[in-house]
């Protein structure tokens, strides 16, 4: 009979070969270069959203056909960690990341410079694959490539890209989405230099360590399929309440009585509390487990949307959502790679579902928001992430050594 696969500790103290590594992966010149990267891949994304006006005059579009330049964004990113994570191995890691970047760059200069819309989408779509191979690649390498420290600075790395995600519209708001073309092709050329420092990067990375912590006599007992779902599940999920709560904070708080000047703030209060909260929270993962961590920022992610259903605290409670959902999803990546190493395409599929379930999220809340009304946004969210800590919960059951 063919024998289960198992899972392997993810709960014990680190190993000495995982806490120091033979030989460092990143320079600290290829590590600045890779959070200015990050910075790139968030604004990108959000530079999509501010330009709309400008693509719907210069296109013609209609509303919904101007969205579809940010969807197929994000279907180029699904294919890019799909098909970056194909070639991780077989090619060097330079060669994988040197393409993304430059796919990147020339994606967003074709979006910049196409003369009608199909063209733009199609370069979005390019787009898309380089930032889902940088996505990936840089995410996989942190994640394997730090030892003890590789939570913290999955942590340091992502919140990049939230700082490129806020820097984005302001940009397009300082220049006006009129000159879209202009921001669109500066991000082009500002990927370039980063060509330069992948050499301090080191070509082949090691295998995340599949032996046991010591004291460890065997895992619990579930099988990998099951833990993967389950991490898949995790990701769906608190990207989608991600997602959700900056699409409908600001219609919520109008909703409830706040000004739109005051429900605008308060979103973008929202999305600076998640990139302080990942650099809050590296210095806590040199000393906390990534279990422990995640299990508390699901906690008060759930406290913090019960709280938002009362208007008195919405604005508030949103920021703590924000601060609190920020460590979950780099931090869950080590968890991850630790858990299941035997399952090399592991953290590509768990990236590749948190795209999807940014995607989903509009569609599947807006259902539902219209059965239960404006005012049951932040209920319905809390529903979902009372979910998402059953799934951290059950995960530390499934993944502990006896």
């Amino acid at each position: 009979m063919p024998r289960e696969e198992r899972v392997v500790d993810s709960t014990g103290p680190v190993s000495p070969v995982e806490a120091r590594p033979k030989s460092p992966i990143f320079s600290p010149a290829a590590v600045v270069a890779s959070c200015v990267g990050f910075v790139l891949i968030g604004a990108l994304q959000a530079l999509y959203g501010p330009a709309i006006p400008a693509f719907r005059e210069e296109f013609a579009l209609t509303p919904s056909a101007a969205g579809l330049g940010l969807s197929a964004h994000f279907v180029g990113g699904v294919a890019g960690v799909l098909l970056f994570d194909r070639l991780y191995g077989r090619l060097g890691n330079r060669q994988i990341l040197g393409a993304s970047y430059l796919l990147m760059a020339v994606g967003a200069a074709g979006f910049a410079l196409a003369p009608n819309w199909p063209t733009a989408l199609t370069a979005a779509l390019f787009a898309g694959l380089g930032f889902g191979g940088i996505d990936y690649g840089l995410n996989q390498l942190f994640a394997v490539g730090f030892g003890h420290r590789s939570t913290a600075m999955l942590n340091i790395l992502n919140a990049h890209f939230g700082v490129g995600a806020i820097l984005g519209p302001a940009l397009i708001g300082a220049v006006g989405s009129e000159h879209y073309p202009a921001v669109f092709l500066g991000f082009a050329l500002a990927n370039l230099p980063l060509l330069l420092c992948l050499k301090g990067v080191r070509d082949r990375a090691p295998q995340p360590s599949g032996s046991p912590a010591p004291g460890g006599t065997g895992a619990l007992g579930r099988s990998l399929g099951s833990v993967l779902a389950v991490f898949v599940a995790l990701y769906v999920l608190h990207v989608g309440i991600e997602a959700g709560v900056g699409g409908w904070e600001p219609t919520h708080l109008e909703t409830v009585g706040y000004g739109a000047g005051v429900a605008a703030t308060a979103t973008s209060v929202y999305w600076l509390m998640m990139t302080v909260g990942r650099f809050l929270v590296a210095p806590i993962a040199l000393r906390f487990s990534a279990q422990a961590i995640i299990t508390v920022s699901c906690a008060g992610m759930t406290v913090c949307l019960l709280l938002a259903a009362v208007p008195a605290l919405a604005p508030y409670a949103y920021a703590g959502v924000g601060l609190f959902i920020a460590p979950i999803f780099p931090t869950g990546l080590p968890w991850l790679h630790r858990a299941a190493p035997s399952a090399r395409r592991a953290g590509a599929l768990v990236i590749a579902a948190s795209m999807v379930g940014g995607v989903a999220a509009g569609p599947a809340l807006g259902r539902a928001i219209e059965a239960a009304g404006i005012r049951a946004v932040p209920l319905l969210l809390c529903g979902i992430s009372a979910l998402c800590l059953v799934a951290t919960l059950w995960l530390i059951r499934g993944t502990r050594v006896r």
